[in-house]
């Protein structure tokens, strides 16, 4: 096994390590070539509470995620305003749907949908796949999560005739979704300490501490993200 090779497995099962154990402390590390990934975007939710929109695309938001719903009955109380708002910007915007292990799939695309309509966003949904409370110890099963998940992802691309995003954690990835669904659906991945250079993505969340003037709520920081081609590539990603 080479030197290069050895690296890349240790700085892998670290990663995966601090993952697993939910450290939350762990400080954004990540360092990111914007020449390479000049595409910079942010996801909110209503912890940023009032969002300046305009202020947001005058530091260089290009895209932006919302969150809009969380299993089958929550629906994030700031959607409606950022929906709105957010569409008097440039922008390119869409929704993201929390992952419910606990609700069926069909309940969790019905949720999204209702919250979210066809016109309303311009990239593709995403569903935020990740653990909460208790199931980083007791994790379900693959089975488990692919009842739940694969008719969620097939609801939501029917309706919004494009495939989902799916937004994930190492582990999570490669424990449900790496094995459910290949590489059928672009990947939005959480890595703050380095570049994922190990997984094929299409949006890399690399800093959960960043700081940008315009949002008024309860948490000071807010996500960065940056998406793996060009503008016009992203374009691409529009629904029609």
């Amino acid at each position: 096994m080479t030197d290069k090779k050895k690296t890349a497995i240790l700085a892998l099962g670290a990663l995966m390590t601090v993952a697993a154990v939910g450290v939350s402390a762990v400080l954004s590390t990540a360092v990111v070539n914007h020449k390479r990934y000049p595409v910079f975007g942010v996801d909110v939710s209503n912890y940023q509470g009032e969002v300046d929109w305009r202020r947001l695309e005058e530091q260089g938001v290009q895209f932006a995620y919302i969150k809009a719903t969380e299993g089958s009955g929550h629906v994030d109380e700031s959607a409606r305003r950022n929906i709105e708002s957010s569409a008097e910007t440039g922008i390119k915007r869409s929704c993201y749907h929390f992952f419910s292990f606990d609700s069926s799939g069909h309940t969790q695309a019905q949720n999204f949908i209702s919250t979210v309509g066809r016109d309303e966003i311009d990239l593709p949904p995403v569903v935020d796949i990740e653990y909460y409370g208790d199931k980083l110890i007791d994790k379900p099963s693959r089975d488990e999560a692919e009842e739940i998940l694969l008719p969620l992802l097939d609801e939501l691309e029917d309706y919004y005739g494009t495939k989902p995003v799916l937004y994930t954690t190492l582990p999570v990835y490669y424990r449900y979704v790496k094995p459910i669904c290949g590489s059928e659906y672009p990947l939005w991945i959480r890595c703050v300490q380095t570049e994922p250079e190990f997984v094929d993505w299409t949006f890399w969340q690399y800093d959960d501490h960043g700081e940008l003037d315009g949002y008024y709520g309860d948490e000071r920081y807010i996500d960065f993200n940056v998406f793996s081609g060009t503008a016009e590539e992203l374009e691409e990603l529009t629904i029609k």
